[in-house]
């Protein structure tokens, strides 16, 4: 095993404070009884009551958690099926084109792709609002999800697989009972980074919101172009508490499924 030397010690700790300390510093600045977001004037969560009686913040919040939803469920399932068309389908006529297209939106700027939506949908009439917003979030995201499931699915015996068609499963049963519950973890974490991305979005979601559905990221940013208020800072502290909670369900789930996983690897092992 390989020693924790200075300099490896160094750059860990520079690299965890370049990452967090501003967000230590804005959770701080959070329960700042002054108006002022750089002077510290005493504690206080003045500001958090504050933030509940803002109607804008709210509704573009409850926005936000409908599409980030939505989407991040819609392009799971989408993912997941690309991933599995990918992975268990061999050879078929537009292979090469259908990963393009799975992987084109992983290198794509934000812009182009925002703008080209934008386009699509004045071309076929349909109204800027949630369900556009929602449409191109799972554009986007599901790309995401097919890369992490698909690499899940690569280590996937598929013997296991085999298994339960051999017993008579159907191949449908056979994956909802057999192979869903192994790759689990890997669908749980794509849905969970998509989820991120649509909740983080800000560039796409402006090309493709429209006056009745203003999200998030949209009202955080037209408001601190006036200046930072400290409602956006008990805002942004309710934000990072609610994917830090999302992150470690989320871990702890998947440690359960792989030790519920390795359990049982070790009970069909002592039958044989």
């Amino acid at each position: 095993m390989r020693r924790l030397t200075w300099f490896n010690a160094t750059s860990l700790t520079l690299g965890f404070a370049f990452l967090y300390l501003p967000m230590l510093i804005l959770i701080v600045y959070s329960f700042n009884e002054s108006k002022l977001v750089t002077v510290w004037a005493g504690f206080s969560t003045k500001w958090y009551g504050t933030l509940l009686q803002n109607e804008a913040f709210l509704g573009a919040a409850l926005v936000t958690l409908k599409v980030a939803v939505v989407s991040s469920t819609i392009a799971t399932v989408l993912g997941t099926m690309a991933a599995l068309v990918l992975v268990r389908v061999g050879r078929f006529p537009g292979r090469t084109l259908f990963s393009g297209m799975i992987y084109a939106p992983l290198v794509m700027p934000e812009v182009i792709t925002g703008l080209s939506l934008l386009l699509l949908f004045i071309g076929i009439g349909l109204d800027r609002g949630i369900l556009t917003i929602i449409l191109a979030h799972t554009t986007f995201s599901m790309a995401f999800v097919a890369v992490v499931v698909s690499s899940r699915l690569m280590t996937f015996d598929q013997s296991l697989e085999e298994a339960a068609l051999d017993l008579g499963c159907s191949a449908f049963d056979a994956f909802r009972l057999v192979t869903l519950p192994i790759i689990a973890p890997a669908v749980i974490s794509g849905w969970l980074l998509a989820f991120t991305l649509s909740l983080d979005d800000l560039v796409i979601a402006s090309f493709t919101a429209g006056p009745s559905a203003t999200t998030l990221p949209i009202k955080i940013w037209s408001s601190i172009r006036l200046g930072v208020s400290p409602e956006i800072n008990a805002l942004s502290t309710i934000m990072i508490g609610i994917v830090a909670a999302g992150v470690i369900t989320a871990s702890l789930i998947t440690k359960r499924a792989s030790l519920r996983q390795q359990a049982d690897e070790r009970a069909a092992a002592q039958q044989t």
